[in-house]
């Protein structure tokens, strides 16, 4: 079976495929890819069925080798890539020779860089999915220097596309949201609030969540809100009245309420962001 090595997983890199949906029932999240647009992307790439698993690494710092002739692609956060002692390209198919290094520098902008190899990781499937839940610690571990992982065999032809362009991540995310099911819990100015000003990335991001600073959601109840579904793109506000956006690793249930939702194709964007980057809401 084909191999490759991590030799430096740069700050966190993990094996993220498409998750485990519908399974919340029984108290397990979905996880998977932070951003499933970028990822679907990369496998796309090589040939692979969109939900072959791939490498999820988080501020580049990646550097993985090969025994073998092999075809990766590297989507998401744009970073400068090496093959050998080759350079290479975003958003391409990149063969590989055997003993090559592929390594990846710090992205420029973006948080969130994937690399896909043709046949897919294969590491053993736990629950249907490949994919590391830091939250619920299912899945494999984080990824650490020499740790091998096996590649499976392709099953779809080799696509007929050299390069496909992806569009710059700006400087300040827009994202749309929906009114949440617990909007009445807060002030009647809420949801104004929330859309008339810039949010601030804190340092509290994760692959569970991103807690963001701005201006103050203010209840309009105080007593407490038992335990309820929790979903991805959900704007959950704690007591400081500062929400945080859930993320692919959310826990399935929450006990703040809701006043917003982050649409679905918008939380891939959101994903990409950084710790002092500015997110601003919209109305879809």
């Amino acid at each position: 079976m084909k191999k490759l090595e991590v030799v430096r997983p740069g700050p966190f890199a993990t094996v993220q495929d498409l998750g485990r949906p519908g399974l919340a029932a029984i108290g397990v999240g979905r996880s998977g890819a932070a951003d499933r647009r970028s990822f679907r992307l990369a496998n796309r790439l090589v040939g692979n069925p969109e939900g072959c698993a791939a490498i999820e690494a988080t501020l580049g710092g990646l550097v993985v080798r090969f025994t073998e002739h092999a075809v990766v692609a590297v989507t998401g956060a744009p970073c400068a890539i090496t093959a050998g002692a080759r350079a290479a390209g975003m958003s391409a198919p990149i063969p590989v020779r055997p003993g090559d290094e592929v390594s990846l520098a710090t992205p420029d902008n973006g948080l969130r860089s994937y690399l896909a190899v043709r046949g897919g990781i294969d590491v053993p499937p736990v629950l249907g999915s490949r994919a590391t839940d830091t939250m619920a610690r299912l899945g494999p571990a984080a990824l650490t220097p020499g740790c091998v992982l096996p590649v499976g065999t392709p099953s779809l032809p080799h696509p007929p596309v050299d390069l496909a362009p992806q569009r710059p991540f700006p400087d300040e995310l827009v994202l749309r949201v929906v009114p949440g099911p617990r909007l009445d819990w807060f002030a009647e100015d809420a949801l104004t609030s929330l859309l008339s000003a810039p949010h601030r990335v804190t340092a509290e991001a994760d692959r569970v969540g991103i807690r963001l600073d701005g201006p103050v959601l203010r209840r309009a109840r105080g007593d407490e809100l038992p335990p309820e579904a929790g979903v991805l793109g959900a704007l959950q506000v704690p007591p400081s009245g500062h929400p945080i956006l859930f993320l692919a690793d959310h826990p399935v249930t929450g006990g703040y309420p809701v006043p917003a939702v982050v649409l679905e194709d918008d939380v891939d964007l959101a994903a990409q962001a950084r710790p002092g980057q500015s997110i601003r809401f919209s109305a879809p």
